[in-house]
């Protein structure tokens, strides 16, 4: 009998033993594939990819732990007894009893997803670290229009929304967010929540189309259905952690002019006031009881007591990041236009300390007040242009954001006016009020740069980062060479006194000083070189006895040392194996591309130069 025979029927060894394929799954779960695909949704499980494929590459593998993980979950039974219900409903559509099946479909058992939440995430961190899906698809499936034949439900297109927008309240209130970007798939926002950064993809505010072919409703819509549960689970903690209550009640007559974002926003200001005042009493209760217990305690325990209670408070308190995050728009009140992503800025411009309204019913304040300081407009037209405020891009907001100081709005400015063929300006100067009745032009904005992209990891920095960057140091009193300077030239004293950066005493001690270090620097140079001679001299003595054609040879036989490095490269390369090769080569490959990319953008920006160089001339 051979080492290796097995008898058939007996247990399995290697991958084998540990993977199952998916009909093979199937058939152990006694389920179809829809409700197997449904399942492994719900609980977290995915297809695996095991070294060897003992069944072929055209097969789905699964880990063996896995399929029992899944044959002994009660959700199992639940999901059989829903489809055997459904089955009643199509067994009373087929005979025509419409009352029966309308009756049946009321009372169809629903499935609660809260034991699986629970489950997944044992811990609040682990949910927050993996908030990225669920909060696009939510956000997604709150801009898509309800239909019967994607089995797209309006209350639940009206649950996403409501989601949707108790996220954005919190991150609003809280001061959380920290980047946000345009591009042409949607709006991306990274708000970093519990030391954790997440970041999602919003929809632009379009009418949405629905494709027919390419996606698979079903699958989202099971997606879609754990993640609406996890959210909802992540805001309710979210919102008692700042002692508000949950769900939050909003202000009917706000949600009819769809103004639901800025009645959370009231609803939490009103309910972190109470709780702001009840913490108060609470402090002053307790700093009382300290205070008798002080007399009581022996003099060291006191004091382990108040460090104790100052460590605490200390705890609460806000981090850099969001401290300056509440205080970038402080003191500017923004008024939006019609024509502008309306939903965006009032998610955004609160985040970040501003005051925003809008053109509409709930607004709290209308177009006429005085104190607004800028107005976010997106059409070559307006009605009235006041004298007293910045008429701006909506872009300026973002790139403000992303570059975390207030730009200069020269670049995003609407307010010119536009000169006719006649030669004049068309105005009217209202003595009643400061405003003009005008026709405006658009300037065309910087490039919108991406937040989440390192310019100089890439090894391309555009022209507009590079005057932020500038902008940045200004704005810190840090000194930046200019471009064509080093850095080596702000060590002189002389150009910083003549720049007006030091006094003459200060450039004078400074001059000093570089003295100084230039003297020692030079006596340490003149040390190394004597140093240098000695030993040159001692080893011409020991080879005094060797030729000079043998010195010569050895010229000539010195290797070069870019083949040196070449032969070194090919050799580790060789032996390298072949998994570790390939992806050598692939790093390779994206490096070459990334060069060439580069290149590419450089040499456009070459050509626009030269191109306004020609118009110049």
């Amino acid at each position: 009998m051979p080492k290796h025979y097995r008898p058939a029927g007996k247990k399995k060894e290697g991958n084998a033993a540990r993977y199952s394929t998916r009909s093979q799954a199937l058939k152990l779960l006694q389920v179809n594939t829809k409700l197997f695909r449904k399942l492994c949704i719900y609980k977290g499980i995915f297809p695996r990819e095991p070294k060897k494929k003992f069944k072929g590459n055209h097969h789905t593998y699964y880990h063996l732990k896995d399929v029992a993980f899944l044959r002994h979950d009660p959700i199992l039974e639940e999901l059989r007894a829903k489809s055997t219900y459904l089955k009643k409903v199509t067994k009373a559509k087929a005979k025509k009893n419409r009352e029966l099946a309308d009756s049946l479909l009321k009372r169809q058992p629903e499935i609660k997803l809260d034991r699986l939440v629970i489950e997944r995430y044992p811990h609040f961190i682990d949910a927050i670290r993996d908030l990225d899906d669920p909060l696009t698809m939510v956000h997604l499936f709150a801009a898509l229009p309800a239909t019967d034949r994607m089995k797209i439900e309006v209350k639940r297109v009206h649950n996403c929304r409501k989601l949707s927008h108790e996220w954005q309240a919190y991150i609003a209130r809280t001061h959380k967010l920290r980047k946000v970007f345009i591009s042409v798939k949607g709006i991306y926002y990274q708000a970093e929540v519990e030391g954790q950064k997440i970041t999602w993809l919003t929809p632009h505010g379009l009418q949405q189309v629905l494709p027919d072919d390419d996606v698979v409703y079903d699958v989202l819509l099971t997606f879609l259905e754990f993640y609406e549960t996890l959210l909802a689970f992540v805001n309710f903690k979210l919102y008692h952690s700042i002692n508000v209550k949950y769900p939050p009640i909003l202000d009917p007559k706000l949600e009819a002019s769809a103004a639901e974002l800025y009645a959370l926003s009231r609803y939490l200001d009103a309910n972190s006031r109470n709780s702001d005042q009840v913490e108060e009493t609470q402090l002053e209760e307790s700093e009382l009881r300290l205070a008798q217990l002080q007399h009581q305690l022996p003099s060291n325990e006191a004091g382990a007591l108040m460090q104790l209670v100052k460590g605490a408070a200390d705890e609460n308190e806000e981090d850099e990041d969001t401290k300056e995050c509440k205080n970038f728009f402080k003191n500017m009140k923004f008024f939006l236009s019609r024509e502008v992503p309306r939903e965006s800025l009032l998610f955004v411009i609160p985040a970040f300390g501003g005051i925003v309204s809008w053109e509409g019913e709930g607004a709290p304040f209308n177009e006429a007040d005085q104190s607004i300081t800028h107005q976010i407009v997106d059409r070559p037209t307006q009605g009235h242009i006041y004298l007293s405020r910045e008429y701006v891009q909506p872009q300026w907001v973002f790139d403000c954001i992303n570059a975390r100081i207030i730009l200069p709005t020269e670049s995003y400015l609407v307010r010119r006016e536009l000169k006719l063929s006649m030669g004049f300006c068309v105005y009217r100067l209202l003595l009643s009020e400061p405003e003009i009745l005008c026709l405006l032009t658009f300037r065309v904005p910087p490039p919108h740069l991406s937040p989440f992209i390192d310019n100089e990891e890439e090894g391309y920095v555009p022209d507009y980062a590079e005057t932020i960057k500038r902008l940045k140091a200004a704005a810190k009193n840090e000194i930046l060479p200019m471009p064509g300077a080093g850095v080596e030239d702000l060590d002189d004293p002389q150009n910083l006194l003549a720049e007006g950066y030091i006094s003459r005493a200060e450039a004078i001690e400074a001059a000093e000083r570089k003295q100084k270090m230039m003297t020692l620097e030079k006596q340490y140079h003149d040390e190394l070189k004597m140093e240098v001679q000695v030993t040159r001299s001692s080893a011409s003595d020991t080879n005094k006895q060797s030729s000079g054609e043998d010195m010569e040879a050895r010229e000539e036989s010195l290797p070069d040392i870019q083949q040196i490095a070449n032969d070194t490269a090919n050799m580790s390369k060789v032996l390298m194996s072949r998994k570790k090769r390939g992806l050598y080569e692939a790093m390779k490959k994206g490096q070459e591309k990334k060069k060439a990319h580069v290149d590419l953008l450089k040499e456009r920006k070459k050509k626009i130069d030269e191109g306004k160089k020609s118009k110049k001339n």
